[in-house]
């Protein structure tokens, strides 16, 4: 049975002053459907909203029944990492491109969100990453990825070196830039420009990608998302771990990051029509002619 949707949050792009002509009629428009409309209190000033209930983001993973997002995957990126526990399902509105998670265009939104409101869409869960950075017996840091956590070198340029470990069993030690570990929805981001195989976002793996490897023996390879993924840090002159290119902690030799499969997943909301072999051409530019 599809959901009632009684309460709707509206989250806009960070940095998008531009999309507030877009966000206002979204939120009138849902509306005089009859839906409770918030809007995240950041979002409302930066775009200058004004009559709208605002609440905050964890307010809104609370209160909401389902999330639109406007803007782009990075704006959902960051969203997701923030709702994963509130277990809202989302839906993404782009503002130009078409994106692999947001896509909706904010062209046609109107007539889309008729249908998907109506209960004409399509469920998919998706497995985020959790990771952790340990020091000797300290955690600096615990966060969820959506896309990738990237162990790499930082400004100086210079290889580091690192073992990695599944489930506590040794797989290899590697001199490298880094290595992209990567879940199915981030397999079409960084891990692919390192070389990884894509897997469908509903595959229950993660993708290892090493990054300019000093060997010619070293290949990706996909583990089960059940697996735990140790990485220890050997030989580094300047080292930082990313989690989805938006959030960073600097990294000294004989710290460790652990990465797991996060508890919840989340849950996106597509179109009816949604095809994800149909985004995978026009992003990649599958079947155009050669010149």
């Amino acid at each position: 049975m599809k959901e009632n949707f009684k309460t709707i949050g509206i989250v806009g792009k960070y940095s998008g002053a531009g999309i507030g002509h877009s966000l206002s009629r979204l939120a009138k428009y849902l509306m005089s459907r009859g839906h409770e409309v918030l809007v995240t209190a950041h979002t409302a000033e930066l775009c200058n909203l004004q009559d709208l209930a605002t609440a905050s983001l964890p307010d809104i993973g609370a209160r909401a029944d389902l999330a639109i997002v406007m803007g782009g995957d990075g704006t959902l990126l960051n969203v997701a990492r923030a709702l994963v526990d509130f277990q809202v399902p989302m839906i993404g509105i782009n503002q130009g491109r078409l994106g692999f998670l947001a896509d909706v265009s904010v062209d046609t939104m109107f007539f889309t969100l008729d249908e998907m409101l109506a209960g004409e869409y399509v469920i998919e869960d998706r497995i985020l990453l959790e990771a952790s950075v340990e020091r000797a017996d300290d955690v600096l840091i615990a966060t969820y990825a959506f896309n990738d956590v990237v162990v790499s070198k930082s400004t100086l340029g210079r290889l580091i070196e690192f073992e990695v470990y599944i489930d506590d069993q040794f797989v290899y030690s590697q001199r490298a830039d880094g290595l992209v570990v990567a879940s199915p929805t981030g397999s079409t981001a960084y891990a692919l420009s390192a070389g990884g195989p894509i897997l469908h976002p509903t595959l229950e793996a993660f993708v290892l990608a090493p990054i300019c490897p000093h060997t010619l023996s070293a290949r990706p390879i996909a583990v089960n998302s059940r697996s735990e993924i140790e990485i220890n840090l050997i030989h580094a002159d300047d080292a930082r771990v990313h989690f989805d290119g938006q959030q960073h902690a600097d990294m000294r030799i004989g710290d460790r990051v652990v990465i797991r499969r996060a508890k919840n997943t989340v849950r996106l909301l597509h179109p009816e029509n949604h095809n994800y072999y149909d985004t995978l051409r026009q992003k990649l530019h599958w079947g155009e002619k050669l010149s």
